[in-house]
């Protein structure tokens, strides 16, 4: 876990604009928009090898001008007009997508295969998003040459403007229209309609009005974020470890489900549930947790479960939380996979109420996991098969969402090996990441 002691050279920031003409685009924020209004960004890096780097940088950014005449919005703001209940995404002609133009001289096989490494190593690879009281930009990006080596894209979106499942295909546009210099069957093309999002019991203004300013003040039309600017850096001794989980490994643990439960087994045994179900139970052991109950919080994309199902291409955010909590001693035990699953297949099961059944209520439990001991949460999924995105130079050697040394949260992808396989990305103390590559079930 050796850290590398290199520089990243700004060469240029610019402004990256559509084409010019594009009209004037304005999208309200809603319920599911609204809830993430203060949280801190989400950062993915992207990195890919190629021997000849003197040549992609106009084609990246000329391609990314293009993208942007389909994604209008992300090269716009959000803004709170005086006359407006919440805020707005705009993007008024002129506006533009902040792009770093760096160069590092950093080991760029290090960075892009190691799976345990200083987490910090990462931070001048991703920029820093635009936001203040008044304005906030929707996107920012950077693009850093590892000379005759390769290259990263740090993407830093706003949460209030997109979920993962939008912000990967907005990724994926881009790489397709870079790779074919052309549009190609433009499946990725946003679907802007907010009409399809219902809100009769006003929820969205409900959300709006809980969250705080930066000075712990409620100011409703502030657009800081609360989250990342009262947070202090991560600390330097953290250690970013990234676990595979192979297509075999998942199934051994749901193996052992099915052998110890039998028809008394879970409903849900996804990859998904069973690769989160076996994270919690290894970092309750790694982190020596003591109290009595810990939380896993997750997204559920509702584009398919909302009465009626909105599109797959739906541009903004769609996801409910949901909340598994189990016993400590519980996850401590030999049957501690066991419990875990059966906790998240639990939270899945209340989706059959309804995405909005107690909706509500979603603040105030928010504000109450507080007295929980250990909350951890997942961020990304492995359906969104980032691992596809080729921008003409093959898939990218290693994917990482970078913001989780902020959050705390456990990173989930799908694998750079392929075959069925998933990323689990965290960041830990470096004897808590070696403590949970010993572990087994």
């Amino acid at each position: 876990m050796a850290q590398s002691n290199s520089s990243v050279k700004k060469v240029e920031v610019c402004r990256v604009a559509p084409k010019p003409g594009s009209p004037d685009q304005s999208l309200p924020l809603t319920l599911f928009d609204l809830l993430w209004l203060r949280f801190a960004p989400v950062e993915r890096l992207y990195f890919y090898e190629t021997s000849s780097t003197d040549s992609l940088l106009p084609k990246l950014k000329s391609s990314l001008s293009h993208t942007l005449q389909h994604f209008l919005p992300l090269a716009g703001n959000l803004t709170w007009p005086q006359d407006s209940l919440k805020p707005i995404l705009s993007y008024v002609n002129g506006d533009a997508v902040s792009l770093t133009i760096a160069e590092s001289d950093a080991d760029f096989d290090h960075l892009s295969s190691s799976d345990f490494l200083a987490a910090h190593e990462y931070n001048p690879l991703v920029p820093q998003l635009e936001v203040s009281d008044e304005r906030a930009a929707a996107m920012a990006l950077q693009i850093t040459v590892f000379p005759n080596r390769g290259f990263s894209i740090g993407t830093v979106i706003h949460h209030a403007v997109l979920d993962g499942k939008a912000s990967t295909s907005f990724v994926k546009a881009w790489a397709q229209i870079c790779k074919y210099e052309k549009v190609p069957s433009f499946t990725l093309a946003p679907f802007y309609d907010r009409t399809v999002i219902k809100d009769p019991a006003g929820l969205g203004e409900l959300y709006s009005s809980w969250h705080q300013n930066k000075d712990g003040r409620t100011d409703n039309r502030s657009l800081s974020i609360v989250l990342l600017n009262k947070a202090p850096q991560p600390p330097l001794d953290l250690i970013r470890g990234t676990f595979q989980f192979s297509r075999a490994f998942i199934q051994t643990l749901r193996g052992h489900v099915t052998t110890k439960r039998g028809s008394d087994s879970p409903r849900h045994l996804s990859t998904f549930s069973l690769a989160c179900a076996y994270t919690w139970v290894c970092l309750v052991k790694a982190e020596e947790i003591k109290g009595q109950k810990t939380v896993l919080i997750f997204g559920v994309d509702s584009r398919s479960r909302l009465d009626p199902p909105i599109p797959a291409t739906y541009f903004g955010n769609c996801i409910v939380g949901r909340v598994a909590v189990a016993e400590t001693k519980g996850l401590l035990g030999e049957d501690g996979l066991i419990v875990a699953v059966t906790a998240i297949s639990d939270a899945i099961k209340s989706l059959e109420k309804g995405v909005l059944d107690g909706a509500e209520n979603w603040v105030s439990k928010f504000l109450d996991f507080s007295l929980y001991d250990r909350i951890y949460s997942i961020s990304g999924s492995h359906r969104f098969e980032v691992y596809d995105t080729d921008f003409g130079w093959g898939r990218p050697k290693k994917v990482e969402v970078i913001s989780i040394d902020k959050t705390g949260a456990i990173s989930l992808s799908d694998s750079k090996n392929g075959g069925g396989a998933v990323e689990v990305g965290l960041v830990l103390k470096k004897q808590q990441i070696e403590a949970i590559a010993r572990f087994s079930v």
